[in-house]
C-alpha cells in the first residue's frame, strides 16, 4: 500500500506547525545543499515528486521556470499547495508518484525532496524519471539519511536543561527496512 500519513488530522496539524511549513524552503534543513545542486530554470520545464506544500513549485517559477507540476499522494498536502499559488504556469496532481504517466510530457528538471523513501521501489521510480527527461536533463533529490533513521524515535538527546547533547545513532549498522517514528507522530 502506498504511504500517506499526511492526510491524517492530527498528523497534518503537527506538520504544518513545522519550519519547513511555515517558512518554506529556508525553513528546510537540506534546502542550503539541495538549492545548490538545483541547475538554472530559466524556460525549463520542471517536476516536482511529493511537492508537499509547494514551495519548490513557487521557487521554480522565481527562477523563471516556463511550466511546473507538482504531485503528492496526499490531498491535504495539494489542498495547501493551491490555495497559495497564484500562478497559471504551475498545476497540481494528486495523485502516488509511482502511478505518474511520465511519458506524457517531458521535462528539463525532476525535483523530489524527502519523497523517495516513502516508495517501494526507487529502481522503477529512476527508470520512469529518466524516461521522461530530456536530453541533458536533470534529476535533484533528498532522501533520509540513515543516521537519522537509525533510532525509531528522531530527537535529539538532550541535558537536564533542554540543551542538546547529541544524535543517538542506535542500529546505524542496521541494513534493511526501518521503521521510525516521524518528528509530528510524537506530538499530542
Amino acid at each position: 500500500m502506498k504511504q500517506n500519513k499526511y492526510d491524517n488530522p492530527k498528523f497534518f496539524s503537527a506538520y504544518e506547525q513545522m519550519p519547513r511549513s511555515v517558512k518554506g524552503l529556508e525553513g528546510a534543513g537540506e534546502w542550503h545543499i539541495l538549492k545548490e545542486l538545483i541547475p538554472d530554470l530559466k524556460d525549463k520545464n520542471v517536476l516536482d515528486l511529493g511537492c508537499g506544500f509547494g514551495w519548490h513549485c513557487l521557487y521554480d517559477r522565481e527562477q523563471q521556470a516556463c511550466s511546473v507540476i507538482g504531485v503528492d499522494i496526499s490531498e491535504k498536502m495539494i489542498q495547501s499547495a493551491r490555495e497559495m499559488t497564484k500562478d497559471p504556469f504551475i498545476s497540481y496532481i494528486k495523485a502516488p508518484i509511482e502511478d505518474i504517466d511520465y511519458s506524457n510530457s517531458p521535462f528539463d528538471v525532476v525535483f523530489s525532496s524527502l519523497a523517495f523513501h516513502y516508495i517501494k521501489s526507487f529502481k522503477s521510480i529512476c527508470e520512469k524519471v529518466y524516461d521522461s527527461l530530456k536530453p541533458g536533463g536533470s534529476l535533484v533529490f533528498s532522501v533520509e539519511h540513515p543516521i537519522f533513521t537509525s533510532r525509531r524515535e528522531q530527537e535529539w538527546c538532550y541535558d537536564d536543561q533542554r540543551n542538546r547533547l547529541h544524535w543517538p545513532v542506535d542500529n546505524y549498522q542496521k541494513e534493511g527496512v526501518r521503521e521510525t517514528s516521524f518528528y509530528p507522530e510524537n506530538k499530542s
